[in-house]
Order: structure tokens, then C-alpha cells, then sequence
């Protein structure tokens, strides 16, 4: 577990009225460990039970400055990380992390470095309730099926696939929407200090860093509980 890292309230509580627990969650859709993380998260919420909680899902980008048509997959990533780049090294242990939550990953699929603003923007948009399938629906989509999630068309075909109406949220992207969202959790994680992700801020007050295990967050919970 990282280090215990306490949150002043980012936002206000409701005086006199008992709060369900709140979780934002700081992702990057290209992020193979945010789908690792995400994944030991809702096991650890399915052992603990009880209501709930609200996800609020944050964008990060782990390098904005990808242009919108995307960078070639391999070489992009090879010449960031060297040779450890590969099925021996880094790309091994993700696999072998995603095999033991359950999860599958095709590197050799992925042809692209998406720019991943559209997507954030998309999770922004879309129903509370939807979400968090949208969010396992694009990390599908791109490390199982290697789908550029970076292209529009392809965004909102994942969107009708998951029951929404991809031509309307098209409608709303064309608009604009969604944008002031990212910018405001871009803006939360600079404030925060958050470098990395999957990043968790649970309750308000604890921090959690990385695609910790389910015990991890299990603790945590544990310590709001005794709190309130």
C-alpha cells in the first residue's frame, strides 16, 4: 500500500445528512494498469458490500501533447522505454498482472497511441450509470481488439455497443461538451500532485496509488467506517 496520503475535502459535504462514500477515480484510457486497478477496486466493493459508492471518474492524460491522428504504437513506446519495452519486460508483467485479475491483453493488436481527450470527453458526457461499462468497453476495445479510440467513429461505435446513442453523443462532442469537465479534473490532479495513474481518492480524505491490491482498498474502507 502507498503511503497514507489525507485529502483536505475537495468538496463540500451537506451538513446534517449521512454521505455515501465517494471515490474519484483518475484514469487514462490507454493505461493498462488503470485497468488493473479499476478492476482490484470493484472486487475489494463487491467483498465489502453495502451501499454503493459514487465513482466519480477523472480524467488524466498520461501525455497530451499525442497528436490527434495518434503515433505508431511499438515504436512510440520503445523509444520512451528501450528494449525493456517488450513481452519480457514491461509488457510481460502487465500481462501476467491483467491474467491474474482476469483480465486479457493483446499488445500485438495495438497500432496506435491514441490522443485520449475524446475519450475522456465521452465518459464525461455519457449517463452516471453508464460509465463504468464505457470505461471497460474502451479498455476492451483497445487492448483486447486493438480499436484506435482515438477516432471518433470508433469512440462512438463503442458507444452503441454498450446500449447509448452513439450519433447523439456525437451530436453533444461536435458541441463542445464534456470539455470544461476535462479541463477541471486535468486542473484537480495538478492541485493534488498526481503524477501517475490509476490514482484513488477515496472518501475525500485517503489516497491510494497505483493498481494496488484489493486488500489495499479494503483497509481504507475499513478506516472510513471506523471514522464515521
Amino acid at each position: 500500500m502507498a503511503p497514507e496520503k489525507r485529502f483536505d475535502r475537495m468538496e463540500p459535504y451537506e451538513e446534517g445528512k449521512v454521505q455515501r462514500m465517494i471515490i474519484d477515480l483518475f484514469q487514462d484510457n490507454v493505461c493498462p494498469w488503470c485497468r488493473i486497478g479499476k478492476a482490484h477496486l470493484f472486487r475489494a466493493l463487491a467483498q465489502y458490500g453495502g451501499e454503493p459508492p459514487e465513482i466519480r471518474w477523472r480524467a488524466f492524460m498520461l501525455d497530451p501533447n499525442v497528436p490527434k491522428r495518434g503515433l505508431p504504437f511499438m515504436s512510440t513506446m520503445t523509444a520512451k522505454y528501450g528494449e525493456q519495452f517488450s513481452k519480457e519486460g514491461m509488457l510481460g508483467r502487465v500481462m501476467e498482472a491483467g491474467a491474474a485479475t482476469g483480465l486479457h491483453f493483446d499488445f500485438d493488436k495495438v497500432e496506435y497511441m491514441p490522443n485520449t481527450r475524446l475519450s475522456h470527453r465521452l465518459i464525461a458526457i455519457a449517463p452516471q450509470e453508464a460509465k463504468a461499462g464505457l470505461v471497460d468497453a474502451l479498455h476492451r476495445g483497445y487492448f483486447e481488439q486493438g480499436r484506435n479510440i482515438g477516432d471518433p467513429a470508433v469512440l462512438l461505435t463503442i458507444a452503441d455497443e454498450c446500449g447509448l446513442d452513439g450519433a447523439e453523443l456525437g451530436r453533444r462532442l461536435d458541441k463542445g461538451e464534456g470539455e470544461s469537465q476535462i479541463e477541471t479534473d486535468l486542473a484537480m490532479a495538478r492541485r493534488a500532485g498526481i503524477s501517475g495513474v490509476p490514482f484513488f481518492i477515496i472518501g475525500n480524505k485517503f489516497a491510494l496509488s497505483g493498481a494496488q491490491p484489493p486488500e489495499s482498498f479494503l483497509k481504507v474502507f475499513g478506516r472510513l467506517a471506523e471514522q464515521a
